[in-house]
């Protein structure tokens, strides 16, 4: 198999990955057997979580290109954000239109109430610049600036586990503690990639003036 190939079915185990909940809820809600006794509450925890767990997998693809040295995986990187952002649309549609049934001055009431509506709220507001300038367009027009402004995933992700903690009826439950964790080390992996670039960046600067 050449590179052509593999790229072409990293992406379709990609697509089929990431589009393979939203299929199952539309199989569940128009052939299967309905979401249950409340089915708005059904559709705000599946598409909540899938957003979270396609945010921390997106992240997790430089990591793991670096210690694999499969620099393919880059290329499904932004199509996973851009997944994990329209589930996230989904959770915040759910939530506006089905269970606040569009009532935006209850909305705004709950934004400014409750820690769990409010950190919710700044989460999704921080994913969608980033969904916005995800076209190649943008990413021309931005240049360098694209990448600092993407930087904004990680406190992103930070405030979406918050924002599942927090909505749980116990505290520190084993779903949001792991997804922490892992997050949690995805961002030191980062930020110790970086340290190291700037590093070996400045060790041969002073070995050319020298």
């Amino acid at each position: 198999m050449n590179t052509r190939q593999q790229l072409l079915l990293l992406r379709v185990v990609a697509w089929t990955g990431a589009g393979a909940p939203l299929a199952w809820m539309a199989y569940r809600i128009f052939l299967g057997e309905g979401l249950g006794a409340d089915p708005t509450q059904e559709l705000t925890h599946w598409s909540g979580f899938t957003a979270l767990i396609l945010l921390v997998i997106g992240l997790a693809v430089t990591p793991v290109r670096r210690r694999t040295g499969w620099n393919q995986l880059q290329k499904v990187r932004r199509m996973l954000g851009l997944w994990a952002f329209l589930y996230a649309l989904i959770h915040v549609g759910v939530y506006v239109v089905l269970d606040q049934a569009l009532a935006l001055d209850f909305i705004l009431e709950d934004v400014l109430e409750r820690r769990f509506t409010l950190v919710g709220a700044v989460a999704f507001l921080l994913l969608l610049p980033l969904a916005l300038t995800s076209t190649k367009g943008w990413i021309r027009r931005l240049g360098k600036n694209w990448i600092r402004l993407h930087w904004l995933v990680y406190p992103a992700a930070i405030l979406a586990v918050i924002h599942y903690e927090l909505g749980q009826k116990t505290n520190l439950t084993p779903r949001p503690v792991a997804l922490g964790l892992l997050l949690a080390a995805l961002l030191g992996f980062r930020v110790w990639s970086a340290a190291r670039k700037r590093a070996a960046a400045e060790a041969a600067s002073g070995a050319s003036a020298g």
